[in-house]
């Protein structure tokens, strides 16, 4: 492909709704003041793009992405030739969320990539310089993309469960597609891997996925969960994190739980059915929300994939080329993979 600096248009994904994803052209944008021209590299495909492909979006989709700055606009101090990777919302940094650090709450966001503005499938996007966070050179950048909603997403669930039990001796995930895979994973990572944590899905491949990663796997279709609990000495569990957004997964989960036990939503849906005095007053259990992650954790869990690549790598089960979108949704759909990337 040309240069960015020369090239006029770019061929482009457009989700037109319905399952169908067609092609097009657009210009390639031009950094402005603050900004940064990024070359895609990669894009991680995420259940929460389900509404943009089976309804359509005005925007070129893809809130996951790795790229290499091709340009930079006047202001910025990021070099050109520099990888890196996007964090999806475009936060103010002067609210008071911002400058607590909460850049997941920011009270003025300004963009949601992939979602408000051209994300990741195209291959260029212009981004605000402090969503990039540079990585090293020695990390691919296909792999690159678990820094976002793998272990992001992940490891902020388990540091919210953290806020409320600080000894967490066993977990319970709550579906075991790649974002139960990454809090699965994070949790070995941040609470140590003698730490027992329970993963529980419906789809073999899935839960093959996640006992590869060190996961016990309750496959609901051959086991209720309280047996499956009990078959391995525990009546229950210190925290449970829901990546399902389905009532009576986390009803299960809350009802699993430990006195002072914590339970974290991280899928977003459907609700909870719950009676405050038996299920939070009395057994002084808590639940929690937890929405992506904050900016400045992205600098830890470098360090962490940096000592534990080979590992993390297994969450990746597929890679498409630009022209496979279509077929990879499909596929990533039916729920025999685990994280699936568009590699450029």
């Amino acid at each position: 492909m040309e240069n960015a600096q020369t090239l006029r248009t770019m061929r482009i994904p457009v989700f037109v709704g319905n399952g169908k994803v067609e092609y097009g052209e657009k210009e390639v944008p031009v950094p402005g003041p603050g900004q940064l021209l990024l070359k895609v590299k990669a894009n991680a495909l995420c259940g929460s793009d389900r509404s943009q492909f089976f309804e359509g979006s005005q925007a070129t989709p893809g809130h996951e992405a790795s790229g290499i700055v091709e340009a930079a606009g006047t202001g910025t101090r990021t070099p050109v030739g520099t990888p890196g990777v996007v964090f999806l919302m475009d936060y103010c940094g002067e609210c008071a969320n911002c400058r607590s650090g909460s850049t997941n709450q920011c009270l003025a966001k300004r963009a949601d990539y992939g979602f408000s503005h051209d994300g990741g499938y195209g291959p260029y996007m212009v981004v605000n310089e402090n969503v990039f966070f540079a990585i090293d050179s020695s990390i691919p950048l296909g792999e690159a993309t678990m820094l976002l909603d793998i272990m992001g997403t992940g490891g902020h669930a388990v540091k919210r469960a953290k806020l409320v039990h600080s000894s967490i001796r066993s977990v319970l995930v709550g579906g075991a597609g790649p974002i139960g895979l990454g809090v699965l994973a994070m949790a070995k990572l941040l609470l140590g891997d003698d730490v027992p944590v329970f993963i529980m899905d419906f789809v073999p491949y899935r839960l093959q996925l996640a006992e590869r990663l060190g996961g016990i796997p309750v496959n609901l279709k051959e086991r209720q969960l309280p047996d499956a609990l009990r078959a391995h000495g525990y009546a229950s569990v210190d925290a449970a994190i829901d990546t399902t957004g389905k009532s009576a997964a986390r009803r299960a989960e809350l009802d699993a739980l430990n006195q002072k036990g914590v339970l974290v939503c991280v899928g977003h849906g459907e609700g909870l059915d719950l009676q405050v005095s038996s299920d939070l007053i009395a057994t002084e259990r808590a639940v929690l929300g937890s929405e992506y992650f904050c900016y400045r954790e992205i600098e830890e869990n470098h360090r962490l994939i940096l000592e534990h690549l080979p590992y993390l790598k297994q969450i990746i089960t597929h890679r498409f080329g630009p022209d496979e979108i279509q077929h990879a949704y499909e596929l990533f759909f039916q729920g025999d993979t685990g994280k699936v990337l568009i590699e450029q």
